[in-house]
C-alpha cells in the first residue's frame, strides 16, 4: 500500500469515528454570581453561589453550573440556556450541602442565566489537564453493617457503635480521593478548578443557618490560595452513602442555643482544599494535546422499587475532552461504588472522573444504591423517598461504559 493511500485512509478513519468534532482550539469561561436568597428565613453565616464554566472545541460547547444547593432540575430553563448560548449541553451541579435555602426560583433563574452569560461573555483559548489525590479520608460510610447482618444508618447505635460516629471509625467502602480538572489560559495562569469529592455537605447535620457547609469552605481556600483569580466548582461524586468523619450532630430546633460546629466545618473545607491546591499545582497539560470534546447523552426508564406506578427517565452523559479526561455524569445521589468503578474501569485507558449529583434532563432519581447496599439495606438502600428499581444504577453504569467504547470507535 502506498504511503499516501495509508495516510489517507488513517483520515477517512478518524473522521467517521462517532461524535468526533472538528479539529480546533479549546476555548473556555467562567463566572461566579451569589444566589445567597435576598430575604432568607434563616440567618447566613457564609453565602451561597453559583459557578459556571463553559468548554468549547469544534461544534461542541458545554457547559457546567456548580450550585450551594441540595438539588437542583430545571428543564425550561436547561432548554432555555442551551439555545441562547448555543450550548450542545447545560450541566447542573448542585452540591448537595444540607444547609442551603433555594431563593425564589424567577430570580435564582435569572442569577442562573447571568453566570452562564458571563461566563460566555468571557472566553479565552484555554488547556486543560486533570488527576487524582489519594489523602487520608475525610468521610466514612454511613452505611455501616450490624452483628444482624443488616445495615443501618451512621445516626443508630448500638453496643458496638455510638450515634454519628464520634470516634470517627473510617467505616467503608470510601473513594479517599480528590479529583481536579484544570483549565489554564495560553499562559499558563490557572482561571478554572473543578474540584471532585465524594462526600456529603452535612458537616451540621441540623443547621438552621445557610452555609456551604464544609465544600463552601473548601473551594473558598483554594480560591484564595490562587489570590481569587480561578472560579472552583466543586462537583459531588458518588457521595449518596458517604459522611464526613468531622460530624456536628446538630441542632434540635432554630431556637437551641447550642451553635453549630463551624470549627468542624472549617478544619474538613480547609484539609480538603490542601490536597486539592497541592494537586492543582502540580497539574500540567499534555504538550500533544489535540483540542476536542465529544458528548454521548443516552436515557434508561425504570419505574420504584417498592411503588411500579413511579416512573423514572434517567439522564447520564459520557464527556471525552482531548480523548484524555473522560467525566461520567449520573443525577441523583449515586453510591460510591460506582465512583470506583468508573474509575478502576477507565483508568487504564484515559482519567476518568465521576461527577454525581449531576443533571442535564429527565427525572431526579433521588438515591442510586448499587445492588448489595440495596440489599443489606438502610436509608437510601432499602427505604427512603422514592426509591428506584433495584439494580438501575448497575445498567446506568454498563451504559455509560458501552456509549464510551463506542464514542471512541473500540467496538467493531
Amino acid at each position: 500500500m502506498k504511503a499516501t493511500h495509508f495516510i489517507f485512509l488513517v483520515f477517512f478513519f478518524l473522521q467517521q469515528q462517532p461524535g468526533r468534532a472538528a479539529s480546533a482550539n479549546l476555548t473556555a469561561g467562567t463566572a461566579k454570581i451569589n444566589i445567597t436568597p435576598l430575604q432568607p428565613k434563616y440567618p447566613v453565616h457564609d453565602s451561597l453561589y453559583a459557578r459556571s464554566l463553559i468548554l468549547e472545541a469544534g461544534d461542541r460547547r458545554i457547559a457546567f453550573v456548580s450550585l450551594d444547593l441540595g438539588g437542583y432540575t430545571n428543564i425550561p430553563l436547561s432548554e432555555q440556556l442551551k439555545k441562547q448560548f448555543k450550548l450542545t449541553e447545560i450541566y447542573f451541579c448542585p452540591q448537595h450541602t444540607h444547609s442551603s435555602e433555594r431563593a425564589p426560583q424567577e430570580w435564582l433563574e435569572k442569577q442562573i442565566t447571568a453566570v452562564v452569560k458571563k461566563a460566555s461573555e468571557s472566553m479565552f483559548e484555554a488547556r486543560i489537564s486533570g488527576g487524582h489525590r489519594y489523602f487520608p479520608q475525610l468521610s466514612f460510610n454511613r452505611l455501616i453493617l450490624r452483628d444482624d447482618g443488616r445495615a443501618r444508618e451512621s445516626w443508630l447505635g448500638d453496643d458496638h457503635y455510638r450515634a454519628v460516629n464520634p470516634e470517627r471509625i473510617p467505616h467503608g467502602p470510601v473513594d479517599p480521593a480528590v479529583g481536579v480538572i484544570r483549565v489554564e489560559d495560553m499562559k499558563g495562569n490557572p482561571r478554572v478548578l473543578i474540584m471532585n469529592y465524594a462526600c456529603h455537605p452535612d458537616v451540621a447535620w441540623n443547621n438552621f443557618e445557610i452555609s456551604g457547609d464544609y465544600v463552601g469552605y473548601a473551594v473558598k481556600y483554594t480560591e484564595e490560595a490562587f489570590d481569587r483569580k480561578v472560579n472552583c466548582l466543586f462537583v459531588q461524586g458518588g457521595g449518596g452513602n458517604q459522611a464526613p468523619l468531622f460530624k456536628d450532630g446538630g441542632r434540635k430546633s432554630p431556637d437551641d442555643p447550642r451553635p453549630s460546629n463551624y470549627d468542624l466545618i472549617d478544619r474538613m473545607g480547609k484539609l480538603l482544599s490542601i490536597e486539592a491546591v497541592k494537586l492543582a499545582k502540580e497539574l500540567y497539560p499534555h504538550p500533544h494535546d489535540v483540542a476536542d470534546i465529544r458528548v454521548k447523552t443516552d436515557s434508561l426508564h425504570f419505574t420504584g422499587r417498592y411503588d411500579k406506578n413511579l416512573r423514572y427517565n434517567v439522564y447520564f452523559s459520557v464527556i471525552s475532552i482531548n480523548n484524555r479526561y473522560v467525566i461520567a455524569t449520573v443525577p441523583g445521589e449515586p453510591f460510591i461504588k460506582f465512583q470506583i468503578d468508573w474509575k478502576r474501569e477507565i483508568q487504564p485507558y484515559a482519567m476518568p472522573f465521576f461527577f454525581g449529583y449531576t443533571w442535564n434532563g429527565g427525572k431526579w432519581p433521588v438515591y442510586l444504591p448499587d445492588i448489595r447496599s440495596a440489599a443489606y439495606g438502610g436509608y437510601g438502600a432499602d427505604n427512603g423517598p422514592g426509591l428506584i428499581e433495584v439494580g438501575a444504577g448497575e445498567q446506568i453504569m454498563i451504559k455509560l461504559l458501552e456509549n464510551y467504547y463506542r464514542m471512541n470507535g473500540v467496538f467493531r
